[in-house]
């Protein structure tokens, strides 16, 4: 991970049938809707997120 990498990560699943959890990790991430995106730095706080709810997820790098 270099300095100031960022990811796009976008909603594409919706978290209907998402553990409690799973929902907490998605709006901790600052996603509501599904095709919302949001814009963070790579780190490993963020990847370790994007690993827990990556079956909701869609990640590209910036």
């Amino acid at each position: 991970m270099a300095d100031n990498q960022q990811i796009k990560v976008t909603l594409v699943k919706s978290t209907i049938g998402s553990t409690p959890y799973q929902k907490s990790v998605v709006a901790a991430l600052g996603l509501k809707k599904i095709r919302s995106f949001k814009i963070h730095n790579d780190n490993a706080c963020i990847q370790g997120m994007i690993k827990k709810v990556s079956h909701l997820l869609k990640v590209e790098k910036v």
